[in-house]
């Protein structure tokens, strides 16, 4: 049976998300499916706007630096004022879990790697952490958790800021296994699991009793992303009550708790909106009519079902997620085969260097100022097919660290559009 829908969206990820609120609150009715987990559960949960451009210097004001983009620059295509209309839905929608909404200057977030970061938004638990507010710091580290090694993040850390930065490695309290994932951890904060039966002490006291010999005159205390899931507020300001001082997480990479509780406040906020979200099925095909995409083919069980829609979002990613591919013939967008602007010879895709600004980086479907993809004579592959997030070429979301205020100001603009042009 043929399902409809007034807008569809293809991706689950922030740019998904961000689309399928724009066309709802638009009045449209919306369907969101996603194939394979979303990246925001690998993301670190920071929430960056523009945090370099041109030079190794920080960005300081982001909304400043917009205009000197490139034309092509998805920015560009939306303007600064969607922007900033993305991103106060997002503080709308995340409301306590995130900080940052108060400025339009980015702060700066130490990271696992032990590096500073410009970005434009984090989460409330990574906040007594910024290396944009002084105050001596230890840095916890456990021996399980061998993505984040405090000390040398401490080291890499202390030069460049202005206050004492040190790094130590303690063992997880309780009897978990050497393998333990992170969200086991986490699970054992949340439930604050006994850990010595006979003295009833708790992982959060015990944890708490462990860092205490290593405090010194350090004024907070961060630890890996692993500080509770579903109560990671209560955790956090267990452990800043038992130690006297703030505590803080610093982001990690996946499996990374930040960016599941960014999903979970995201969905529920899609829940909340009426987006009907189906996951786990890819779309493997689409039918057009007249310059118009009338439906696409979504494989349920080698069962190819059609979702018919007025509009359509295009919100898969970009070469890591495989919404932009590539094989030996070049680089294609997999699921409409819109145009990939790129150069024929390929040696000109790279540079020599590892971290020069590689010419890849920015490869994605080039948009009109309807976000619609262009075919290499500059039409619109379709008329009512728009596209947002990583899939668009013109920038290089690494290097600019913009990747969030892209995937959310696009999708914004995307969904509205959307949701316009069934009116």
């Amino acid at each position: 049976m043929a399902i409809e829908d007034d807008v569809l969206v293809i991706g689950g990820g922030l740019a998904g998300a961000s689309a399928a609120l724009g066309a709802a609150r638009g009045g449209a009715s919306v369907r969101l499916v996603t194939h394979k987990e979303n990246t925001l559960r690998n993301a670190s949960g920071l929430i960056d706007v523009l945090g370099y451009h041109g030079s190794d210097e920080p960005i300081a004001e982001p909304f400043e630096a917009i205009p000197d983009l490139p034309d092509e620059h998805p920015y560009r295509k939306v303007g600064v004022d969607a922007v900033r209309e993305a991103l106060a839905l997002f503080d709308e929608v995340v409301g306590e879990l995130y900080e940052g909404g108060h400025t339009e200057r980015n702060a700066l977030s130490p990271t696992y790697g032990g590096r500073i970061k410009p970005t434009s938004r984090y989460p409330t638990s990574a906040a007594a952490g910024l290396a944009s507010k002084e105050g001596d710091t230890l840095l916890v580290g456990f021996e399980t958790v061998t993505a984040f090694d405090a000390p040398l993040a401490a080291e890499r850390l202390d030069p460049s800021v202005p206050f004492e930065v040190r790094g130590v490695t303690i063992a997880f309290p309780g009897d978990l296994r050497s393998d333990a994932r992170i969200t086991r951890l986490a699970r054992a904060l949340d439930a604050d699991e006994l850990t010595e039966r006979g003295r009833r002490v708790g992982t959060r006291e015990a944890l708490a009793e462990r860092v205490a010999e290593h405090l010194g005159d350090a004024e907070r205390v961060g630890f890996p992303a692993v500080l509770g899931d579903e109560e990671h507020h209560e955790v956090r300001a267990s452990l800043g009550g038992e130690l006297g001082v703030p505590v803080f997480e610093v982001p990690m990479g996946p499996p990374s708790l930040p960016g599941m509780r960014l999903e979970d406040g995201l969905y529920e906020a899609l829940d909340e909106e009426g987006v009907r979200v189906e996951s786990g099925n890819p779309v493997v095909g689409y039918t057009e009519e007249g310059g118009r995409i009338t439906a696409v083919s979504v494989d349920r069980g080698r069962r190819e079902i059609p979702y018919h829609a007025d509009q359509f979002v295009l919100a898969t990613g970009g070469l890591v997620g495989k919404g932009i591919d590539s094989s030996r013939e070049g680089v294609f967008e997999p699921v409409f085969g819109c145009h990939v602007p790129q150069p024929a010879e390929r040696y000109e895709w790279f540079h020599d260097e590892a971290f020069d600004d590689q010419p890849y980086a920015r490869f994605g479907v080039a948009v009109d100022g309807g976000l619609r993809p262009l075919d290499p004579e500059g039409r619109p592959e379709f008329s009512n097919l728009r596209a947002a997030g990583a899939v668009l070429g013109g920038y290089d979301m690494a290097r600019e660290k913009s990747g969030s205020g892209v995937s959310l100001s696009t999708g914004l603009v995307a969904g509205r559009r959307a949701s316009e042009d069934i009116q």
